[in-house]
């Protein structure tokens, strides 16, 4: 044992399980879109059923029509960000970040009216990851700047 707490361990042990669930969530999702073969007319019908449906807020209106006006680009963008947002949390680059831009993009589904199962998992496991700022303490850009630092030698004292 290296004399580290278990309090010490605990926070970014569990921002980093969450961060790294969330990742593997949104990889799902992304990879599923594309063997789907997901495009614009995917996203054109998700902007024509939120247009007809009691559900979907008011203020949604004018993102859906600008998704039925971009719907190629939409059709190729959805996939690419979810793909994305996976590959950020797992490796921990800008974990909080990927973090608030993932309930971003799942208010936007839920807005939409576009619920699944495992979206207010996602949501729950955005939200540990902003809480706990430590969350990429366990992430291959940490873990390469403490081997970059300890292969820098100390400064000789005179």
């Amino acid at each position: 044992m290296t004399g580290i707490a278990p309090r010490t361990l605990a926070a970014p042990l569990i921002g980093g399980a969450a961060r790294v669930a969330l990742g593997v969530l949104w990889l799902i999702e992304g990879v599923i879109k594309l063997r789907a073969g997901f495009g614009a007319p995917d996203i054109l019908l998700v902007a024509d059923s939120a247009a007809n449906n009691s559900r979907v807020p008011d203020y949604f209106a004018p993102m859906g029509e600008l998704m039925r006006a971009l719907s190629g680009l939409f059709g190729i963008g959805i996939p690419l960000l979810e793909l994305s947002l996976g590959v950020l949390l797992i490796i921990g680059v800008i974990p909080r970040i990927a973090a608030l831009a993932s309930i971003g993009t799942l208010a936007l589904y839920w807005s939409a009216d576009q619920l699944a199962a495992q979206y207010p998992l996602m949501l729950v496991l955005a939200a540990v990851v902003l809480a706990i700022p430590r969350s990429g303490e366990w992430s291959l850009p940490a873990l390469a700047r403490r081997r970059r630092d300890r292969s820098v030698p100390e400064p000789r004292r005179v």
